[in-house]
């Protein structure tokens, strides 16, 4: 790939990445108002942040999911398990997919003997307790202990890929690492997912990759993203932010302030080397590659929601912000809602692209398709394994709001309850 166009790429999608990455959901029977909604499908939940995500203790007092107010937690007191990992917020979805596996079932993350040594990057990553250990056991009815995957943005791209290396492995681990020390991720066989469900996933990738965009600025609006919700001003230097990059030796060094760090990590030189990072996987071309490796898995439940933020233009015809639409988000949108690409060796951008959220295609959310065989129905009650189940668009919601709940909390939350009971209610295999 030349390098003038991967800088392209890896510059304007950094947009995308700055926000965590139905006509309402009808399909999808309300929750009760009960403190416990689980029926027989008790499985944890884990719910994966996108590009740009953080955890806990790094969003300056704000929570990923829910904002000011906890989603992982207002669920639990409902009697779910939940799980809400930190991991890589702007690596590759491959990455993505060896710290999830690891923050699951404990240990020192491995990220592939071939695919470090191809990367260039250090094989091993951090160490983790484990928080879901006896996944992959059988209960004393015989079953399968698993889990329910939740991902947001590109989230959703990673618990794919995750769901595709336990079923099948990887061939290329396979092939190469053949002194013993290959990851049990790459051996494959492995049947412990019992759903998928993307919110405002790029499947597709977004349009937006093809802005030109600088990089400082950009992760500058990651943090004015940050303070939208607070509603406060909040810095760079505020935020205890980790980009967790320690593969590629950007560990954050003792005595370091955060500021000199988040600036180290933003100059590095790996942007303009490497696509083993987030940049690439949430561009078109980029997810046409992830597609044509990560399918959908016979027995699996795929679920996805979309969210727009637009509506068409009576003069122009082109798609346009909504009124609610969070100001950062409104420069993207637009361009969104009227882009159209052709260019040779690049994924074809059409009007079908332009209603949006503000970063994702309402097209792209709705499953893969571009490189894909994978199929989609809407859901009507009953799933269909290995199909992806359109749960539809949840309408005058953008990309940031749908986790973030500014102004809208109760009937997002209502939709993650909703979608937590939908899932509780699936077949126990």
């Amino acid at each position: 790939m030349k390098r003038s166009y991967f800088k392209r790429i890896m510059a304007s999608i950094i947009i995308i990445c700055i926000v965590f990455g139905f006509t309402s959901i009808s399909t999808v029977k309300a929750a009760d108002d009960s403190d416990a909604t689980v029926v027989g499908n008790d499985y944890p939940i884990v719910m994966v942040h996108g590009c740009f995500g953080w955890g806990r203790n790094e969003g300056a007092g704000l929570y990923y999911w829910g904002g000011k107010e906890s989603l992982t937690q207002k669920l639990t007191e409902k009697g779910y398990t939940v799980y809400s990992p930190s991991i890589g917020p702007v690596s590759s979805n491959w990455d993505r997919a060896c710290e999830l596996y690891t923050y699951i079932v404990g240990g020192t993350v491995d990220y592939g003997e071939s695919h470090s040594k191809k990367c260039g990057h250090a094989r091993y990553g951090r160490s983790y307790p484990g928080v879901y250990k006896q996944i992959g056991t059988k209960d004393s009815s015989g079953n399968i202990k698993k889990i329910h995957l939740i991902g947001h943005s590109m989230g959703g791209q990673t618990i794919r890929l995750l769901a595709q290396l336990l079923e099948n492995g990887d061939p290329d681990e396979l092939a190469f690492t053949t002194d013993g020390s290959i990851n049990s991720l790459f051996t494959g066989g492995k049947s412990w997912v019992s759903s998928i469900t993307s919110i405002a996933t790029p499947h597709d990738g977004s349009q937006e990759a093809h802005i030109k965009y600088g990089i400082e600025p950009l992760t500058h609006q990651f943090v004015a993203a940050i303070a939208a919700i607070k509603g406060k001003n909040v810095n760079l230097g505020d935020l205890d932010y980790d980009f967790q990059l320690d593969q590629w030796g950007l560990r954050r060094n003792p005595g370091e302030s955060r500021l000199a760090y988040n600036n180290r990590v933003i100059k590095s030189g790996i942007w303009k080397k490497t696509k083993d990072l987030s940049v690439w996987d949430l561009s078109p071309e980029g997810a046409q590659e992830f597609n044509s490796y990560v399918k959908a898995q016979s027995d699996i439940n795929y679920f996805s929601i979309a969210c727009v933020n637009t509506h068409e233009d009576k003069f122009t015809h082109f798609q346009v912000p909504n009124k609610n639409m969070n100001p950062i988000l409104v420069k993207s949108s637009i361009f969104m809602g009227r882009y159209t690409n052709n260019k040779s060796g690049e994924v074809p951008i059409d009007k079908s692209w332009w209603r949006n959220d503000g970063v994702v295609s309402v097209i792209s959310a709705t499953n893969p398709k571009v490189g894909s065989s994978d199929q989609i129905v809407d859901y009507s009650g009953t799933a269909a394994k290995g199909t992806w189940n359109y749960l539809g668009e949840f309408d005058n919601t953008d990309h940031i709001e749908v986790c973030g709940m500014k102004y809208d909390r109760n009937r997002i939350e209502q939709m993650y309850f909703n979608v937590a009971e939908m899932l509780s209610k699936l077949p126990v295999e």
